[in-house]
């Protein structure tokens, strides 16, 4: 009897040692699936920081400005200094384009309230003794290209050198003595002896012109060679044509210096950058052979692409005016003419 009580004993500790051991593994189970939620509930709170995290930066790396700025390269100071972002960079990249254009535009051409870069040649000219008075040589802004160079800058900021070329006249020095040796060409034209403002106005822009050198490429501008004819230059009050109409005003006549020169260079294998007609016939040049000019306004333009250097000459007489323009003998075989 007793055997059997220690037998049935033993096979209920048995049997509650397993139902112990089985409870203790699923505890061990669940306590593990609770370990691993919780695991992966802190890896996602943690990206989700980490997110949160990055986007404060980028949102802080996108409040910081991108600053470009500009630079002279002839006084290597800061001319300009702008903040990418604020011109749309990175936003609407045709946008952007545009705005640099109107920057570099402004920056070559100048605006009503500062002058640009771009200068054009004031040309060289001699003297009563023959000697070269200098001129300046023509400085041009690469427009595309600075637009570029701040491209490439835009993303990290940093200075940019504004891209400046600069062109001499293209003749040499030592050929300056010879160019007025022949004419290869001339105009000449006839006004009123009596007419005392008008006249004096052809003689200061004939004398204005005369003895310039145009070299090989170069571009003459009528208005940047005889500047303002205004009274604080000596031009007096003329009749003038003005929106089809005759009208008295300061400077009147010079259109005739700048239509004699027209005929005169025109007989040579030039190319015109600007003319301009008056709004009336002239007396003084056949019909559509004329080129009016007004400082600040139209122009009289074009390059020298006849393969010498050349001479301009201006004489005025009491009732004529001729330009007439000369080269070197060793020139005179090589020009090209119309």
């Amino acid at each position: 009897m007793f055997t059997r009580f220690i037998i049935i004993l033993l096979a209920g500790s048995v049997i509650g040692l397993t139902g112990c051991a089985e409870q203790s593994t699923k505890e061990k189970e669940a306590k593990a699936k609770t370990s691993e939620h919780e695991q992966i509930i802190e890896k996602e709170k943690k990206e989700m920081e980490e997110k949160k995290r990055e986007e404060e930066r980028r949102k802080q790396e996108e409040a910081k400005p991108i600053i470009v700025n500009i630079i002279d390269p002839n006084t290597k100071s800061i001319i300009k200094t702008f903040n990418t972002k604020e011109l749309g960079f990175g936003k609407d990249p045709e946008k952007y384009k545009a705005e640099l254009a109107k920057l570099t535009r402004e920056l070559a051409r100048g605006t009503n309230d500062t002058p640009g870069y771009d200068k054009r040649m004031m040309l060289d000219k001699l003297d009563g003794n023959g000697q070269v008075i200098q001129g300046t040589p023509q400085t041009m802004l690469d427009e595309s290209e600075l637009s570029e160079m701040i491209l490439k800058a835009s993303a990290k900021g940093g200075d940019v050198e504004i891209p400046l070329y600069v062109t001499a006249s293209g003749y040499k020095p030592e050929e300056a003595a010879q160019l007025g040796e022949v004419v290869v060409a001339s105009f000449t034209t006839y006004f009123k002896s009596g007419v005392a403002g008008r006249n004096r106005n052809i003689a200061l822009s004939a004398e204005a012109i005369n003895n310039i050198i145009i070299g090989v490429g170069d571009s003459f501008s009528f208005n940047t060679t005889v500047g303002p004819s205004d009274r604080e230059h000596g031009y007096q009050p003329a009749q003038e044509i003005v929106d089809g109409k005759l009208v008295d005003g300061i400077g009147g006549g010079i259109c005739q210096t700048s239509s004699t020169l027209f005929n005169a260079i025109d007989k040579l294998a030039v190319s015109y950058i600007e003319r301009n007609h008056h709004s009336l016939p002239v007396g003084y040049v056949p019909t559509g052979r004329d080129a009016t000019v007004s400082y600040g306004g139209k122009d009289f333009r074009f390059k020298n692409t006849a393969g010498v250097p050349v001479l301009l000459k201006a004489i005025v007489n009491k009732s004529s005016l001729t330009v007439e323009i000369r080269t070197s003998k060793a020139n005179q075989s090589l020009i090209k003419k119309s």
